[in-house]
């Protein structure tokens, strides 16, 4: 870690990278601005993933006072990860043969299936507790009449996967026993909130002549305002819709995994450990002796001890890790490997066919409807997972590793 201040910062910028040459400009412009925000508390911190994103880096951590920020925390609000392990060893499914081929081939497929990905949405509405409890307590959301139609469309995205960098994994852990890993968010839902209230927060702070530049897409909402509760309020039903999400999907695979395995090995599944957690989100906590609304915009929550993700790129590594509870980080770790390339630039460096051969080589199995933009999701558009672990060894210490078997893509 190293730490930036000089004459572009107003409070300095801690980074989980060896030095500023491992930064990109666009990344570390993004950084200056945060660092000059009025209200911040302490620091900015820059995760050993970091890259630009909109308005706040991808990676970027920030402690706020009395104030959130829409674009601080993202359009996919709830963004996070969902793992479990299980007592099944890859060895005992890798090479039993079905009709559509081997048996995780045959998983694979099926998770495609019946699972949505991309933009597409289920035919039916679907239940949800989350949005249940919505309408039982609708004068939380009432005011804000352009949202409300995302309560409804809500049931029909709820155990989606999207499209991106969401993914489902079929993974094997250093022991070979087989796990399973979901990369998604709360979908259109999410996105809508965020935008809707950077609007409103753009116009308010325009109208309070604030101090915040308006083109550095960081518009606030005091937390006491009208305006503020109304965006804590979506923000927390938008995490509540995208745990659910993900945890909608992770039932759905485990019954896919319990028709086969049970057909073709009649071995009985445990399920051995249950993660589902966020990176991007914003939370009231207590740091340096004062309550700041803690702003995670692809970052992961560390507390010491606590049990999280931290995946790779497809088919690279994963990691389940143990909070170190670092203070300086405030308690944060990254989300995963980080971006080297843009989703353009990936295309641009990289084939479907280049991409394909070094998941046959790998033995990974991919699950995807359309091959085109395979590149964009390449592993060497990432950053090499396993240099971001050794670059935040102080935030987080891994429990397990975690290899590619099989995936599924929008």
């Amino acid at each position: 870690m190293f730490v930036l201040a000089n004459e572009n910062t107003r409070v300095p910028i801690k980074i989980w990278l060896p030095d500023e040459k491992s930064i990109d400009e666009s990344c570390l412009r993004q950084a200056y601005n945060l660092s000059k925000l009025p209200f911040l508390h302490q620091w900015v911190s820059l995760m050993p993933d970091t890259h630009a994103g909109m308005g706040m880096p991808i990676g970027g951590v920030i402690a706020a006072e009395e104030v959130i920020i829409p674009n601080a925390v993202g359009v996919d609000i709830g963004c996070g990860m969902a793992f479990t392990g299980t007592n099944i060893p890859v060895a005992a499914i890798r090479d039993i043969q079905t009709g559509s081929g081997n048996l995780i081939q045959a998983i694979v497929g099926d998770i495609l299936r019946n699972v949505p990905v991309g933009f597409h949405h289920h035919k039916h509405q679907q239940p949800c507790n989350t949005l249940e409890r919505a309408f039982d307590e609708f004068d939380k959301y009432e005011n804000n009449a352009e949202l409300l139609g995302q309560l409804e469309a809500g049931f029909y995205q709820v155990g989606t996967l999207g499209g991106g960098n969401h993914f489902i994994e079929l993974q094997e852990d250093e022991a070979g026993f087989l796990g399973i890993m979901i990369h998604s968010g709360s979908r259109n839902f999410g996105k809508q909130v965020c935008d809707a209230f950077h609007s409103i927060a753009r116009e308010l702070n325009k109208k309070w002549q604030s101090t915040v530049p308006d083109e550095y897409r960081l518009a606030f909402l005091p937390t006491d305002s009208p305006e503020g509760c109304q965006y804590i309020n979506w923000m927390q039903l938008a995490l509540d819709f995208a745990e659910e999400n993900r945890l909608r999907m992770m039932l759905a695979v485990k019954a896919i995994l319990e028709k086969w395995i049970g057909k073709y090995i009649g071995l009985n599944i445990e399920y051995l450990v249950e993660i589902n957690c966020h990176h991007n989100y914003a939370s009231l906590e207590h740091h340096y002796d004062k309550d700041v609304w803690v702003h995670r915009k692809g970052a992961t929550r560390a507390e010491k001890g606590e049990l999280a993700v931290i995946p790779g790129a497809m088919g690279s590594y994963s990691y389940v890790v143990e909070g170190l509870g670092n203070s300086m980080s405030f308690h944060s770790s990254s989300h995963g490997a980080g971006r080297r390339y843009s989703r353009k630039s990936a295309m641009a460096n990289f084939t479907t066919e280049e991409v394909m051969t070094d998941l046959q080589k790998q033995g990974v199995i991919l699950g995807k409807h359309k091959k085109y933009d395979v590149a964009e999701e390449s592993r060497f558009a990432y950053k090499n997972i396993d240099e971001v672990m050794e670059n935040q060894s102080d935030l987080v210490k891994p429990v397990k590793r975690l290899k590619t078997i099989g995936v599924v893509k929008g």
